[in-house]
C-alpha cells in the first residue's frame, strides 16, 4: 500500500483540483492500493494534524472545478521557524504528522513560498514532490505554472469588455491586473486584449512617457486608450528609492491601489478623463481553461511516476513543452521575472505597445 499526503498551499487558483485528480488517477493506475491523506487548509493542516482520508472516487468530477477541495491558507516561509500563537513548533509538528501517518510521500501544490517550505521539509528528511501552482507564473524553473493561463483568460476578457465602453465615451481606461512582484499576467493579457499601454513591476514607468503615448493616439484620431497595469507597477522615481523607503511609501499610499494613483497622475499631467476597472480575485476564480486542464493532468501523471520511481525532493516543471522535473532546492527562493529584454516584450513594442518607459 502507498500512503500519500497531499496539500494545497497559498493563494488558490483554477486548476488545483485538476492537478490533484491527475496525481490520484496516475497513482491508481500504478498501484492496486493507495491511501490519500488530504491536509486541510494547506500547511496548517499538516502542522495541526488536520486531514481527511480520501478515496479515489473523491477525486472524480473535479477536473473542471475551481478552487481546492482541501482548502488553503498562507503560511509565510519566513515565519516557519517561529512557533504558532499557542507555542507549536511548526517544522517539528509537520514532521511528526508525516511520521505518525507513516506517509510514503507528501505532495505539495503551491507557489514560490510553498515550495520553499516543501524544500525545507525535504531537507529535513521527508519524501516530498512539488507541483508548480500560481496564477503569476513566477515560479523559477518552469516555463508555465498551472493556473496562469486561466487567469490570463479572465484578465483578457475584462479588457475585452472595457473596449466597448471606452470607445463609446472616448475615455482612458486603466485595467488593474494581479501581480505584485511580476507582470506575466498583465503582459500576456495586455497583448491578448489589445491594450495600448502595459505597465509592469519590472519596467518602471515615467508618467510623462505614459501621457506621450496617450497623446500620440489622440493625434492619430483614436479617441480612447486602454492601459493594462499590474498591481505592482512602479514609477521610475519610486524604483530609484532605497528598498526600505520604497516599502514605506507604498504602505502609506493614500490611494486604494496603484491604478488610482496613476489615474490621478494622468489627469494632472495630460488632463485626460480616466476610469478604472479592477477584476481582482475573479482572476483566481471559476473553472480552469482547457490549457490548464491538460497541463495539470500531465503534471499530476508525472508526479505519480516520480512517486513510483521513489524520486523525491523534486519539482515537476514544464520545459519546452515537455513535462520533467528539477530539484526543489534549485527553484526554492527564486522568482521568474519579466525581463525588458524578453522577446515577448520586444514583440509587443514592435506592435506599438508602450511600456511607459520611453
Amino acid at each position: 500500500m502507498k500512503r500519500i499526503g497531499m496539500l494545497t498551499s497559498g493563494g488558490d487558483c483554477q486548476a488545483l483540483n485538476a492537478t490533484m485528480r491527475g496525481v490520484v488517477k496516475g497513482l491508481c493506475n500504478l498501484y492496486d492500493d493507495v491511501e490519500i491523506y488530504g491536509f486541510l487548509e494547506g500547511y496548517k493542516g499538516l502542522i495541526r494534524n488536520n486531514y481527511k482520508l480520501l478515496k479515489p472516487e473523491d477525486f472524480s468530477g473535479i477536473l473542471t472545478k475551481g478552487g481546492t477541495i482541501l482548502g488553503s491558507s498562507r503560511q509565510p516561509f519566513k515565519l516557519m521557524d517561529q512557533p504558532t500563537e499557542d507555542g507549536i513548533n511548526k517544522v517539528k509538528a509537520m514532521k511528526e504528522t508525516y511520521k505518525k501517518l507513516n506517509l510514503d510521500c507528501l505532495v505539495v501544490l503551491g507557489g514560490n513560498g510553498s515550495q520553499k517550505t516543501a524544500n525545507l521539509l525535504s531537507e529535513e528528511g521527508l519524501n516530498v514532490i512539488g507541483l508548480p501552482k500560481t496564477i503569476d507564473n513566477d515560479l523559477w524553473g518552469t516555463d508555465m505554472t498551472f493556473g496562469f493561463q486561466s487567469a490570463v483568460d479572465i484578465a483578457t476578457a475584462a479588457i475585452d469588455c472595457i473596449h466597448t465602453t471606452a470607445a463609446s465615451h472616448n475615455r482612458v481606461f486603466l485595467v488593474e491586473i494581479m501581480g505584485h512582484k511580476v507582470g506575466h499576467i498583465t503582459l500576456h493579457a495586455g497583448i491578448a486584449g489589445g491594450a495600448d499601454i502595459i505597465l509592469l513591476p519590472e519596467i518602471p514607468y515615467d508618467i510623462k512617457s505614459v501621457c506621450k503615448a496617450l497623446e500620440k493616439r489622440s493625434k492619430e484620431g483614436k479617441g480612447f486608450s486602454i492601459i493594462a497595469v499590474a498591481e505592482g507597477a512602479i514609477s521610475k522615481e519610486d524604483a530609484a528609492l532605497p528598498k526600505k523607503k520604497r516599502k514605506e511609501k507604498i504602505a502609506n499610499r493614500k490611494y486604494p491601489s496603484v491604478a488610482y494613483e496613476i489615474a490621478d497622475q494622468i489627469k494632472e499631467t495630460c488632463g485626460s478623463e480616466v476610469r478604472i476597472a479592477v477584476p481582482g480575485h475573479t482572476q483566481r476564480g471559476g473553472s480552469p481553461d482547457a490549457f490548464d486542464r491538460v497541463l495539470s493532468s500531465r503534471f499530476g501523471a508525472y508526479a505519480a511516476q516520480l512517486i513510483k520511481d521513489e524520486k523525491y525532493g523534486r519539482l515537476v516543471v514544464l520545459k519546452d513543452n515537455d513535462v520533467t522535473d528539477i530539484a526543489l532546492s534549485e527553484s526554492a527562493g527564486k522568482l521568474k521575472y519579466v525581463s525588458p529584454d524578453d522577446s515577448i516584450v520586444q514583440n509587443a513594442r514592435m506592435l506599438g505597445i508602450s511600456f511607459g518607459d520611453e
